[in-house]
């Protein structure tokens, strides 16, 4: 029998996270088509008003959600690995489900009888508070994907979240404005969440079945499962709080509108921030192996290698979505135009949180606790300069656009020291440097944006058509030529050759 040397380890792991890469990039774009249909079809039959409304109310229900799947989107994993017994797997994936349906489903009935914090406005129907039902199944498809993701297998998170979800809640968008629409919204995402719960279920069935062995929920371990994931649990929602503490601050310093134009651009800012979702859920597995193997030094490598693709991909979209802003946000309708602020802003804010986003994908597992503590350091941080912004927009009477950029602004400040602190605390830990900055992002920046430029002599359509594309173009061709060596250009490669080492699972 063959023994793997460490560098043929650590190329099947580098393959193991490009080909996870790769199959969820092809999600990102697939979420990109459906993503902007939903806006234009929210944008202007809803409008801004409604669409803040909808945006407030699902920062509570995901923010609870992220609580109560207990730190298993990313502990379970751990617990996995942990287990050499791959019969006892389906029981404990089954203990982490059976714990978050049972905490989501009392949060859910606690707050359809305390709707309060979901509608800051006072203004929603009876039909509206039916969003707490997504709770529960939020977290389940949580702990499912990340389950599947265990086995590699990252084609369900794509159909789940990147086909079922996003062109289900359009579609439904469109039809329950012709049925309810005052409710239109709350009871297409409904219908979205749980398409996708469903989609999910179907194939975790198959791969992991029903847990055997005289498997009982237990008390005992439910409560031991919910002390050891209670700082995961705490830093999901915190690193998912970043990205939502801001629309609930502006529900309360400003009207529907500005929160629904602010709304708008974060969700097409979050669409580059669905790039660091292409690797976390095979980084994590990977991670955990090498944590086993005590392999510092190839974390540190893969951390970087990871980065580095994250925080390229990002920069191209983001270049590529924001220089055509105001066609990109026009698309929506004429009343969100004013919201290309914010949208540079965000799409800034997504890009220098990829080192943070790649550094905690490590530090959840060798430092927990000082990643908690990191992490909402962070989001005191962002809490006090989003106030701080708005306390100034009162001084000065800024508009609702204003305010949005301002909201966005304070994130993006936020997230930037969040990746500064945490890349130094993990390269300390592991004794390697962890950065993942090239010098060919400059250079790649530079050429995209004069391209820009050009295009922005264009028609509004023609920019979006010609524009995006060129971008792109212009952006990719300096970082592939320039950025990219021959352990980055894996990631596009669909077979390997004899030569470099076969992907494996195991790395036996």
């Amino acid at each position: 029998m063959s023994v793997k040397t460490a560098t043929e380890e650590q190329g099947g792991d580098l393959v193991a996270l490009a080909k996870g890469g790769r199959t969820n990039f092809f999600g990102f774009l697939l979420r990109l088509a459906a993503r902007l249909p939903f806006l234009f079809i929210a944008g202007r039959l809803y409008g801004a008003a409604a669409l803040g409304r909808f945006a407030s109310a699902l920062v509570i229900v995901e923010l609870i959600a992220m609580l109560c799947t207990m730190g298993e989107k990313r502990g379970l994993a751990q617990r996995l690995s942990d287990s050499d017994d791959q019969d006892q797997h389906p029981g404990l994936v089954a203990d982490g489900l059976v714990l978050a349906c049972g905490v989501g489903a009392l949060a859910a009935l606690l707050l359809w009888f305390v709707p309060a914090p979901m509608f800051p406005s006072g203004i929603y129907t009876e039909t509206d508070k039916l969003l707490v039902l997504a709770i529960p199944a939020l977290a389940l498809t949580e702990i499912i994907l990340a389950a599947q993701a265990y086995r590699y297998d990252i084609a369900t998170t794509v159909r789940a979240r990147a086909i079922v979800e996003p062109w289900t809640i359009s579609i439904m968008a469109g039809v329950m404005y012709l049925v309810t629409p005052a409710s239109g919204l709350s009871l297409a995402y409904l219908i979205s969440i749980y398409a996708a719960l469903i989609t999910a279920l179907i194939p975790f069935l198959r791969s992991y079945g029903l847990p055997g062995g005289g498997w009982r929920p237990s008390f005992s371990r439910m409560s031991s499962l919910t002390i050891r994931g209670a700082p995961l649990a705490a830093a999901d929602a915190i690193e998912w709080g970043t990205r939502r503490l801001d629309i609930f601050i502006l529900g309360l310093f400003a009207a529907p509108t500005a929160v629904g134009v602010y709304y708008v651009a974060q969700q097409v800012a979050s669409l580059p921030q669905k790039l660091k979702t292409s690797f976390e859920p095979i980084l994590g597995p990977v991670i955990t192996r090498k944590l086993r193997e005590k392999d510092y030094s190839s974390i540190a490598k893969q951390v970087c290698q990871v980065g580095f693709w994250i925080t390229a991909a990002q920069a191209g979209v983001a270049l590529a979505l924001g220089i055509p802003g105001e066609a990109v946000m026009g698309l929506v309708g004429p009343n969100f135009v004013g919201g290309t602020g914010a949208l540079a802003f965000l799409l800034a804010a997504e890009v220098v949180a990829a080192t943070a986003v790649v550094a905690e994908a490590a530090l959840v597992y060798v430092a927990r606790l000082r990643n908690l503590w990191v992490s909402a350091g962070t989001i005191g941080l962002q809490a006090l300069l989003t106030v701080g912004a708005m306390l100034v927009a009162d001084h000065y009477d800024w508009n609702e656009y204003y305010r949005a950029a301002a909201a966005a602004a304070a994130l993006m400040l936020a997230l930037g020291a969040a990746s500064l602190i945490k890349a130094l605390m993990l390269g300390r830990i592991l004794h390697e440097p962890v950065n993942n900055w090239r010098w060919a992002l400059v250079w790649a920046v530079a050429v995209a944006v004069v391209v820009g430029q050009f295009m922005l002599l264009l028609p509004e359509w023609a920019e979006l058509a010609f524009g995006i594309p060129a971008i792109l173009l212009a952006y990719g061709w300096v970082i592939w030529t320039k950025g990219f060596g021959p352990e980055d250009r894996v990631l596009f490669r669909r077979k390997m050759t004899e030569e470099e080492p076969p992907e494996t699972i195991d790395g036996k």
